[in-house]
């Protein structure tokens, strides 16, 4: 289970280093980007990497799991608007408007938000009770991912390399942590 976890983490990097980075101000660079196979691509690593966080947690703290499940669920159905939605309507003349209707619903972006906090509070109780620094990097990663969509290109890539390195080092701590007590993994 600890791999799922690495793997979530690389996923996370994945994500905004794949994704295309146009001006989506402008309807030719929305239209490049919310066009491309890239977009679908790198929005995936995200959906996948929301899905493989709690397997992982299971092992570590159980309710985080069943929190980070719960900001996942509430998150995934903004992402699966924002991946597969705007990639149709990319080759539409008003794809600047459509973009922000589907974006700014405000059911929407209402559950939108409240998922990455949920999660980013999931994180917080795994470095309250894990209390080292691969969890706090964990948290922290998780604790930012709701302001890192208002960060440049570079900040957002920068918030993947924090997630990779969070879930990867609670990865490898938690492995070694549960050879040295198998009961670990029960609390």
């Amino acid at each position: 289970m600890r791999l799922t976890l690495a793997a979530a983490g690389l996923l996370f990097l994945l994500y905004p280093a794949f994704r295309p980075w146009e001006d989506e101000t402008t309807a030719a660079g929305a239209a490049a980007a919310m066009g491309s196979s890239a977009w679908v691509a790198s929005h995936l690593f995200a959906m996948i990497g929301f899905i493989l966080v709690p397997i992982a947690l299971l092992e570590i703290h159980r309710t985080a799991a069943i929190t980070f499940w719960v900001g996942a669920g509430l998150t995934l159905p903004y992402y699966g608007a924002e991946n597969f939605g705007l990639h149709e309507i990319a080759g539409q003349p008003n794809i600047l408007e459509l973009a922000e209707a589907v974006r700014y619903n405000p059911v929407a972006v209402t559950t939108f938000a409240i998922g990455l906090v949920t999660m980013g509070v999931a994180a917080v109780m795994v470095a309250l009770k894990l209390r080292t620094t691969a969890a706090i990097l964990f948290a922290a990663g998780f604790a930012l991912f709701l302001p890192q969509f208002f960060t440049p290109p570079a900040a957002r890539i920068a918030h993947g390399v924090l997630l990779a390195v969070g879930c990867a080092w609670l990865a490898w701590e938690s492995t070694r942590r549960e050879a040295k007590d198998p009961q670990l993994a029960a609390t």
